[in-house]
């Protein structure tokens, strides 16, 4: 169609296109060969929740679920969510299924979208989507640096380079109270110097001070206390040994007493990583340990520790887009009886795994040839009048421009055509 689209699509929204989308399944397909070698298995969540799992996960007072959830009321009356994020949904899943009861140690990654009205920009949008892990059941602190390994590992794999991983603890319940309330006594102090969404915080997450991104609040909470430097002996402990693990695996790690995450459920190690050349939003996965979060749902007092992964961000920390492989044969019906032949060779061909061009008939050889030439297939399949009469086509190499005839007829000439295509693909074969 011609002119202007009727509709656009919904600000926040977008469509990913094939050399994204191509992009996006390798990413994720890679991702499912790493985690299936550190024992993760793949669940799929529901986009729909109650909204009260994220209110009671999430923390009343989170700009999640203050200002960004996307929440209406269903015909009986339920208030649902799209989901924001996936791990409530997972620790939700992990209770309703009777894991939590059977055998506490679970390890989950999934992949999807997720929902937040934020302010649209590169990198970001209202939908987006993640890749994931959870892991529950295992509170000692080579889990969590196992998981920062196979995080690592992953994002190389992917071709991701000049990254940073940031690394803090957020306490615990006998450690952060006190912090909380040393932070908020140095933040009424200031309180004149600081933005109106600080205020608030100072109200409902004195935290959430630390990520306040307006100049004025950060030059005025340079100097506060930070949450690394008043953890309890079992959290200090904890931190110790995972950083003594990740350097004893030869991760790089830059220490981050100023770390906080957005969510409320974290607690011990918290971590974010960035990658250079995104701009402002640079982070592309963050995580840490929430071990208080099955519980706070009513299961057992169960211990875990995740991440999740901008699936967005990590397409352009790897390169942007992936072209479309160029198809190993072109099929070239010249005459409109050669169409059903053409289907029956290129059907015969796919199932041999090769990759197939088909075009319809009804075109000059001219044409068809500069359809296959554009799309960059290695050789195509003439089945023009003299070929359809002998039963026999012409197999021409776009590469080196020489016509080789098939010495089988067309019904039985796939096996043939799979077989000179990988000789050719492979540097051999007759010229």
């Amino acid at each position: 169609m011609g002119g202007q689209a009727s509709f656009a699509a919904v600000k926040g929204f977008r469509d990913v296109l094939p050399n994204e989308s191509r992009l996006w399944r390798k990413l994720e397909g890679t991702a499912a060969e790493v985690f299936a070698r550190y024992d993760f298995h793949p669940i799929v969540l529901p986009m729909l929740e109650r909204a009260e799992l994220f209110a009671r996960t999430l923390g009343e007072g989170t700009d999640v679920v203050e200002k960004e959830m996307y929440t209406f009321e269903d015909r009986d009356g339920a208030m649902l969510t799209l989901r924001p994020e996936a791990t409530a949904s997972a620790v939700r899943a992990y209770l309703d299924s009777g894991l939590g009861a059977q055998a506490q140690v679970a390890r989950f990654w999934y992949a999807g979208p997720m929902f937040r009205r934020e302010r649209p920009q590169r990198g970001r949008y209202r939908q987006f989507h993640q890749i994931g892990v959870e892991a529950f059941g295992q509170a000692e602190p080579i889990v969590d640096g196992e998981i920062l390994v196979m995080l690592m590992h992953l994002l190389a794999s992917v071709g991701v380079r000049d990254v940073c991983l940031h690394v803090g603890s957020l306490g615990d319940a006998a450690c952060r109270p006190a912090y909380r309330e040393r932070l908020a006594v140095f933040a009424r102090e200031r309180l004149a110097r600081l933005c109106g969404d600080c205020h608030r915080r100072l109200t409902n997450n004195p935290l959430r001070l630390l990520d306040c991104k307006v100049p004025g609040c950060r030059e005025a909470l340079a100097d506060a206390p930070v949450m690394l430097d008043h953890l309890c002996g079992p959290c200090g402990e904890h931190f110790t040994a995972v950083c003594r693990l990740l350097d004893g695996e030869g991760v790089a790690y830059t220490l981050a007493p100023r770390l906080v995450r957005g969510l409320d459920y974290y607690n011990r190690t918290a971590f974010e990583v960035t990658a250079a050349g995104l701009g402002a939003q640079d982070a592309v996965a963050g995580g840490g340990r929430y071990d208080g979060l099955v519980a706070a749902l009513g299961g057992p007092d169960v211990p875990a520790f995740g991440f999740a992964i901008g699936l967005e961000r990590l397409a352009l920390a790897a390169g942007g887009e992936l072209a479309a492989p160029a198809p190993s044969m072109a099929v070239l019906p010249l005459l409109a009886e050669a169409a059903a032949p053409a289907l029956a060779v290129a059907t015969r061909m796919r199932a041999g795994g090769l990759t197939v061009l088909l075009e319809p008939p009804g075109r000059s050889l001219k044409a068809l040839l500069r359809s296959a030439n554009r799309r960059q297939a290695r050789a195509a399949l003439l089945l023009g009048g003299d070929e359809l009469a002998a039963g026999r086509g012409t197999v021409r190499d776009l590469v080196r421009g020489i016509d080789h005839r098939l010495a089988l007829p067309l019904d039985a000439a796939s096996d043939e055509l799979v077989r000179w295509v990988r000789e050719h693909e492979e540097g051999g074969g007759p010229g």
